[in-house]
């Protein structure tokens, strides 16, 4: 069975940095791709970034050029390194291991049939 166990979150000012982190534990098929997404209140669930097995990575628009997605072999760990951080990355973050990268999730996060999800973790920016 595989398990995400999702950390990191908390409440941060504009500007400032913060760091998420994802551990996983069992197997995950060796094509999957490490995803973070987000839902805000009100929103659908959105691809934020990914990263593959052999570290090729894939940012949404949003993010580009402040968050930085890595992985730690050794230590079965996910990261999203987010940097000056903005009001509209309000969400509530989820760390999956998917076949593909689908931008929008309808109704939301976790997405029940599609790859393995963590819990989740609130990430709330404020001005």
């Amino acid at each position: 069975e595989v398990q995400l166990v999702d950390s990191g979150g908390g409440s941060v000012l504009v500007g400032e940095s913060l760091r998420l982190s994802c551990t996983v534990s069992g197997s995950v098929p060796e094509d999957s791709y490490m995803a973070w997404y987000r839902q805000a209140p009100g929103d659908a669930c959105r691809l934020v970034s990914g990263i593959s097995n052999d570290d090729t990575t894939y940012y949404a628009n949003s993010v580009k050029g402040r968050f930085t997605i890595s992985q730690d072999n050794a230590k079965n760990t996910v990261y999203l390194q987010m940097n000056n951080v903005k009001p509209n990355d309000t969400a509530m973050y989820f760390c999956a291991a998917v076949h593909a990268y689908i931008a929008t999730l309808r109704p939301g996060c976790p997405s029940t049939g599609f790859g393995d999800w963590g819990q989740g973790t609130q990430v709330t920016v404020s001005s």
